[in-house]
């Protein structure tokens, strides 16, 4: 019995805890950008979600607008289910966001308009990784969205160029 306990102990050590994940369900009210949005959950609470596995063009880059008003269109005043894995450095829930059953942050690269953020696949879920990384090279040969540009770039290169440029 011993050996078992220690296996089941280094089980829970190494694998994932869902047990961590927090799940809101409530109505999107807000969307900041092509991957960020606000949730009011059944309590009358907000929560800033932050996509979980993209990052999208910002606001003012190209595509940065069509992938707001995507996000906007697949969620905006519906129901919804996040689960959230975590709290980014700026407050924000990091989650999955689904509605009627739609990974909304998966349709946003299969459309073109995010990326999958790939420095932070290893929290997604294995089948996650697939998807997110399926989907994204399959927008990126039909050239769909910010995929149509000849050398588009990714939001933590535009970030990290602006913030140099503001020094």
């Amino acid at each position: 019995m011993p050996v078992r306990a220690a296996f089941l102990f280094l089980l829970v050590l190494l694998l994932p805890s869902a047990a961590t994940a927090i799940e809101w369900v409530g109505t999107v009210v807000r969307i900041v950008d092509g991957d960020t949005l606000t949730l009011l959950d059944t309590s009358r609470v907000r929560h800033r979600i932050r996509l979980d596995g993209i990052d999208a063009p910002e606001r003012s880059q190209p595509y940065g607008q069509r992938a707001r008003e995507s996000l906007e269109g697949l969620t905006h005043g519906r129901a919804a289910r996040a689960v959230c894995t975590k709290t980014d450095r700026y407050g924000r829930a990091v989650c999955s966001v689904t509605v009627d059953g739609v990974d909304v942050g998966l349709e946003q690269v299969r459309r073109g308009l995010a990326w999958h953020y790939v420095r932070y696949a290893r929290e997604q879920s294995p089948q996650a990784r697939i998807d997110y990384a399926e989907a994204g090279a399959a927008a990126r040969v039909a050239r769909l969205g910010l995929w149509s540009d000849t050398q588009p770039t990714a939001p933590w290169d535009y970030r990290r160029e602006h913030a140099a440029a503001a020094h």
